[in-house]
């Protein structure tokens, strides 16, 4: 029963990752990936153990929060942003192998920075009403984003965030889109051969830490108000933003 940890440290120290990036993940419905990512490669020096590791273990989290959610997400406009994700990670990975897209991605870090501090000191000036068929242009681009760089949650939170939906509903819809990719994600990597016994067992062995921390971030939903949460996802946003700028540095 091997894992991916070289040693008991390197395993205790994923936990304590996982556990903190679970907590955001489940508290605003994304940022796991920004937080576990970056931090986890430093712990386990193979990306694709990181990659796998991270889409199995968010699995139950997100299972946990669209269950939870259910009754409050909007399936139709899920299933139109859904839509357009599957048209666009294709072309996102298509346009993966034109080059270097260093400029773009961090032309997407400035839009995060920007629309990120425009929500979060004009919070009361923004338009609260989306049409309907936005959504699959969004899709699109998040699902091109998805092919590009795996990094799909900012066109989905920039929209949900203007149509104004509670802080329930705005973390159930986003965990729902995730959720699909995921069940997308998971046989392609299978079909890949990227999905080990050793990547599973780690997988099983964070579980429990990943449920912790996503059992605090819930706790920490729960007691929040609107307008503080608003607030948090659109510092996340320029926070996420300025990282990615960081990196292209």
């Amino acid at each position: 029963m091997g894992t991916v940890f070289a040693s008991l440290l390197q395993f205790l120290i994923a936990c304590l990752i996982l556990a903190g990036a679970e907590a955001i993940y489940v508290l605003l419905g994304f940022g796991a990936g920004m937080v576990a990512v970056g931090l986890l490669a430093l712990v386990v020096p193979e990306l694709r153990d990181v990659v796998v590791i991270l889409l199995l273990v968010n699995l139950p989290a997100e299972a946990w929060v669209v269950a939870s959610s259910w009754r409050r997400i909007s399936w139709r406009g899920v299933l139109l942003v859904m839509a357009g994700v599957a048209a666009g990670i294709p072309l996102g990975s298509w346009l993966l192998s034109a080059g270097d897209l260093g400029a773009l991605l961090n032309l997407l870090a400035v839009v995060m920075v920007v629309v990120g501090g425009v929500f979060l000191l004009m919070p009361d000036r923004l338009p609260r009403s989306v049409p309907a068929w936005t959504a699959p242009p969004v899709g699109l681009v998040s699902g091109v984003l998805t092919g590009l760089f795996g990094t799909g949650g900012p066109p989905l939170i920039f929209y949900y965030q203007l149509r104004g939906a509670d802080k329930t509903a705005f973390r159930g819809t986003l965990m729902a889109i995730f959720l699909l990719m995921t069940l997308i994600r998971v046989p392609s990597y299978a079909v890949f051969g990227l999905i080990t016994a050793p990547r599973i067992w780690s997988s099983l062995a964070l579980v429990p830490a990943s449920m912790l921390g996503a059992f605090l971030g819930n706790r920490i939903h729960l007691r929040i108000d609107e307008a503080t949460f608003r607030r948090l996802v659109s510092a996340a946003l320029v926070v996420i933003g300025l990282t990615l700028l960081a990196r292209g540095v």
